[in-house]
């Protein structure tokens, strides 16, 4: 098994907090200066290097004297806004060594839902890359809060490495990968050398979080390099502190568990669909609308839905669930939700005469829809 990062041109790295912090003990100078120079080295092989970086809101417990993670969300977010300052500087001062500039990209999940601002940032990061510049990124924990979280930064890696097409994410960790059972529990369990990403049995494999400085465990790496090949994206799971691991990698050294994408990149559009953590509503409907949808590949008409939940307008992604809640696809939808209410369970023959006008038969057309 050779390394994808060898063939890859643009790669996502992530970092999580434990190592940038050194299990919480503070921000790891030596570790960063080490990532920063292999990034360089990587740099110079011809690839573009993006990094994900978690610790803000580790260092900033350590720099105000919080002894365990706070609950309160203004203590974290605050937090967050102290330990950001010190990991900027200590990225800027580490990469400036090599002579790479660098870039703070901040995010939150509204700006990956809102269409525009997700267009936005994608040719922000883009530009960023073609000036030679290294953007880190990380969740701004100073304004989100649980409800509109990305939940841990290895959902946000995988989201930025669609947003982006990226060809490959390294996800560095304090694991040496994936293993078949807790390596700390059983002596027995072995190193998942390479795999299938979004194979269900590796769901099964991941236990939950490993630290309590981060929120993130193996599970969400695994779930993460499910959601990134869906743009075609493979997924490294390394150990941060494998000597010289992005080098190595980029050379073509196995290391760690390679997951890899067995499927093609979808369309920007539909990319942009799948990325959203969170809609703003969603439509019950029948099995035999389901059926339609998930077997035969057709459009969503009104006739075949049961139930409208939350509210929505015209173009906004939806969800599209079955009568057990369990969702099928999101697409675009042609009405809103005080609309659907009323053209429901009618033929789409019907619509003019219920609303007065139509936006078209399908409440969401199968070139607007991707499913899940």
């Amino acid at each position: 098994m050779n390394s994808v990062l060898q063939s890859s041109s643009r790669i996502i790295v992530k970092v999580g907090s434990s190592l940038v912090t050194n299990e919480g003990q503070g921000l790891d100078h030596t570790a960063i200066a080490r990532w920063a120079s292999q990034i360089a080295a990587l740099r110079a092989l011809g690839k573009e290097v993006v990094l994900v970086s978690s610790g803000a809101i580790a260092e900033g417990m350590l720099r105000l004297g919080f002894a365990s993670r706070p609950t309160d969300i203004h203590e974290l977010q605050a937090c967050a806004a102290v330990g950001q300052m010190g990991l900027a500087q200590i990225y800027e001062t580490s990469f400036r060594t090599h002579g790479i500039k660098t870039a703070q990209v901040l995010l939150t999940h509204a700006d990956l839902a809102d269409r525009e601002r997700y267009l936005n940032a994608r040719s922000t990061l883009t530009t960023l890359l073609r000036l030679g510049v290294v953007p880190i990124i990380n969740e701004n924990d100073t304004v989100v809060t649980d409800e509109i979280k990305f939940g841990d930064n290895d959902t946000l890696g995988a989201l930025v490495a669609n947003l982006i097409e990226a060809d490959a994410l390294v996800i560095l960790t304090d694991q040496r990968g994936l293993f078949s059972a807790d390596p700390r529990k059983d002596p027995q369990a072995r190193l998942i050398g390479e795999a299938r990403a979004g194979d269900p049995a590796l769901e099964a494999m991941a236990g939950g979080a490993g630290s309590s400085i981060g929120r993130g465990g193996m599970l969400t790496k695994v779930l993460a390099a499910r959601r990134a090949a869906r743009s075609g994206a493979h997924t490294v799971i390394a150990w941060g502190r494998e000597e010289d691991v992005l080098t190595r990698l980029a050379r073509g050294e196995a290391i760690g568990t390679q997951l890899t994408a067995a499927t093609g990149r979808l369309t920007a559009r539909r990319q942009w669909m799948v990325d959203h953590l969170h809609t703003t509503g969603e439509v019950v409907i029948d099995a035999g609308a389901a059926q339609k949808l998930t077997r035969e590949g057709k459009s969503l008409l009104p006739i075949g839905v049961l139930a409208v939940n939350g509210e929505f307008g015209r173009g906004q992604v939806i969800t599209c669930v079955d009568e057990g809640g369990r969702a099928l696809a999101r697409g675009l939808t042609n009405y809103a939700s005080s609309e659907v209410r009323r053209i429901m369970r009618h033929a789409s023959s019907e619509i003019e005469g219920i609303l007065g006008f139509v936006e078209g038969p399908e409440l969401v057309h199968r070139d607007n829809m991707v499913l899940l």
